[in-house]
């Protein structure tokens, strides 16, 4: 029977790492009842360098049930996607299939059996957690959501639309994950790119009970941006389209004025020169500001520096 590991990351959960310990833990007990998991699966919690008493919490979860809860802590504060990465590292070759789920308990873990559902019953290889609606978010919330979704896709970014990071992976495909070596992760575009059959199962969002997201307005907008940097190139393709686009209107309105200068009717007027000029150089800024983005991400890239250092492990 397959060994499965949910991994868990935390940044700062002392609220609801508890109930969330749990909760899971009855969802692991129904899927062992049903004979659909092993006895020996169990829960891993990655501690993203925490400043609260999540550690503590996890330790204590450890010592009162060693088989069930497992912990992973970094040294300092490495960011979403690297607490991920780093709990299906160090469990790649303890489990046979894994789920990944955040802490705030948000995503339903009634969905867990339907994943293993597809994989037994379809083979699906990687089955994606997909919300059916956004009844519980705010407006501002749900449009910017729903932006970032479209605008992804619109870049050529292959992503699941309204999924997060609640998903089902085989083994082999994250085996295969790890031959992807780029420092900027952004899993949600590399798992599409894994390939094998895939599937996705709907389920309720539910609203947040405890504390705050830890994803605010500034945090959504560089999730994105590197999102769309790290698989696209789509933004510097705009600049150069957008520079034919001037060259052909430069041309246009070269040939207008030399014949409005031959006929006697030249057009005279600073203010329209002058507010051509700031346009034509504040998009030659942008567009060297956007070339810098991407010569940053080759910059991180050449450097090669670790995703996450562990400072300690309780298994």
């Amino acid at each position: 029977m397959n060994k499965l590991a949910i991994i868990i990351p935390c940044y700062n959960e002392e609220e609801c790492l508890l109930e969330t310990a749990q909760e899971i833990k009855k969802t692991l007990f129904n899927l062992q009842e049903k004979l659909k998991i092993s006895q020996d699966s169990f829960i891993y919690f990655v501690d993203d360098g925490s400043v609260d008493k999540t550690w503590e919490i996890i330790s204590n979860l450890h010592k009162q049930d060693s088989k069930t809860f497992k912990g992973l802590k970094f040294s300092r504060n490495f960011g979403h996607q690297n607490a991920v990465f780093g709990g299906l590292f160090y469990t790649k070759e303890k489990a046979d299939f894994f789920v990944t789920i955040d802490a705030d308990l948000q995503d339903d873990v009634l969905a867990i059996e339907g994943f293993l559902d597809a994989f037994y019953n379809n083979g699906s290889e990687i089955v994606y957690g997909v919300r059916k609606k956004r009844a519980t978010d705010t407006f501002f919330k749900k449009t910017t959501a729903r932006f970032f979704y479209k605008l992804m896709l619109f870049m050529g970014v292959k992503i699941v639309y309204n999924h997060a990071d609640y998903r089902f992976a085989s083994k082999r495909a994250i085996e295969n994950l790890f031959l992807f070596n780029e420092v900027n992760l952004f899993l949600r575009g590399i798992f599409p790119l894994i390939g094998f059959k895939t599937e996705t199962v709907f389920y309720d969002r539910k609203e947040r009970k405890f504390g705050e997201s830890k994803y605010g307005l500034k945090k959504m907008i560089s999730f994105a941006w590197d999102g769309i940097t790290s698989f696209s190139v789509a933004p510097l393709r705009f600049f150069v389209f957008l520079s034919l686009l001037i060259l052909i209107l430069s041309i246009i309105l070269g040939v207008y004025f030399l014949i409005r200068y031959f006929i006697g009717k030249t057009i005279t007027g600073w203010t329209s020169l002058a507010i051509l000029i700031l346009f034509l150089g504040s998009l030659q800024c942008l567009g060297i500001g956007i070339l810098g983005e991407y010569m940053g991400k080759i910059y991180k890239e050449t450097k090669a520096r670790p995703r996450f250092i562990k400072d300690m492990e309780l298994f």
